[in-house]
């Protein structure tokens, strides 16, 4: 078996999708990614933090606004606060960087302001959208230069769990939030990550129209038996397959971990959101 085949069955759990004809080193790159959860006590360098930066902003930003911004935690005090309010993730505390992605129209005010210009389009849903959707495409690159560097990485949503905690915390002006966090660090090689499988491409890609939804039952149920023989290999204490896993993730307010509360955060935190 080829090496590409091998990953293939790694990402989906299965031999089902042949090895395509199109291939690269970044593709390779790309599908060889794991969430490390943990990590050595090495602290990333300064030369390394700069090169994943600069990675990060190499990603697409819309209209070049550059709405986002990162904060590099390092501090062990503040790592583990920051572990505290993000559900007491193990890994944020031990994690040597903890990188926490921002949505930031704070900078496009100021220099709005700065130019005496107007800016009442900061008050608009589309605009916090534009934050998180740069800061999204920052952290991906972020995540593919931190790999290549053979760190580990892991994003934590968790960081919305309390956004105006990790906001005081991290003294965060208004008008930019706390979207994610990110463990960077170099992974402990006695507790390895493994590739979790992601659904068949039947159930993700659709052509010139969206497949209806009763034609992807297939794929779910062939994800559902690749998810239940990853949680076996992996000893996961996950009872049901992955539908109702991530049923149960969605049932109600109460399983959102704090973020039912989200709007009105992000209000506390200054966004209008018209």
């Amino acid at each position: 078996m080829s090496h590409a085949q091998q990953l293939l069955r790694e990402r989906y759990g299965d031999d089902s999708l042949p090895a395509p004809g199109a291939w690269s080193p970044i593709i390779e790159h790309l599908l060889a990614h794991s969430s490390d959860r943990a990590f050595l006590s090495d602290p990333v360098t300064d030369d390394q933090l700069t090169a994943i930066i600069a990675a990060a902003q190499s990603a697409s930003s819309s209209s070049n606004l550059q709405a986002w911004s990162v904060i590099a935690v390092r501090d062990a005090a503040t790592r583990a606060r920051l572990a505290e309010l993000a559900g007491n993730q193990a890994h944020v505390r031990d994690a040597p960087l903890q990188l926490v992605w921002l949505a930031d129209l704070a900078r496009l005010e100021h220099i709005a302001h700065q130019a005496e210009r107007p800016s009442a389009a900061l008050d608009y849903l589309e605009m916090f959208i534009v934050g998180v959707i740069d800061a999204a495409l920052a952290a991906q690159n972020a995540v593919a230069a931190a790999e290549s560097l053979g760190l580990g990485t892991v994003y934590i949503g968790g960081m919305r769990n309390r956004p105006e905690d990790v906001a005081a915390l991290l003294d965060l002006p208004p008008k930019v939030v706390a979207v994610f966090g990110m463990c960077v660090g170099t992974p402990d090689p006695a507790r390895p990550s493994s590739i979790k499988p992601r659904p068949p491409q039947s159930v993700v890609l659709h052509h010139e129209r969206y497949t209806p939804l009763e034609r992807q039952d297939v794929g779910i149920e062939a994800y559902n038996r690749a998810m239940a023989q990853f949680y076996e290999a992996q000893k996961m204490n996950v009872h049901g397959t992955w539908a109702v896993h991530s049923a149960k993730r969605i049932a109600g307010p109460e399983t959102l971990s704090g973020r039912d509360r989200l709007v009105e955060a992000l209000r506390n935190r200054g966004f209008i959101l018209k």
